[in-house]
């Protein structure tokens, strides 16, 4: 998975059109807008589904990232 030009790593193309919209109305557009989110916050929104999840957690892996892990914040 390349980067665009902007440096960003881009949301998997294998992801449901229901739920690329549900992300990019939440505002996550790349991997990186990913990360600031649990896969609980994920799964509540609208349109993404349980298979979003595993796509998501497949792309994050490759790149050294992950979802966001609220349990250590207060």
């Amino acid at each position: 998975m390349a980067t665009d030009e902007g440096g960003a790593i881009p949301l998997p193309e294998k992801l449901s059109n229901p739920a690329k919209r549900a992300l990019e109305a939440a505002g996550i557009r790349s991997l990186q807008d990913v990360i600031c989110f649990t896969e609980r916050e994920i799964l509540a929104l609208h349109g993404v589904g349980p298979k979003t999840i595993p796509a998501l957690q497949a792309a994050l892996s490759e790149h050294g990232l992950g979802f966001a892990d609220r349990a250590d914040k207060r």
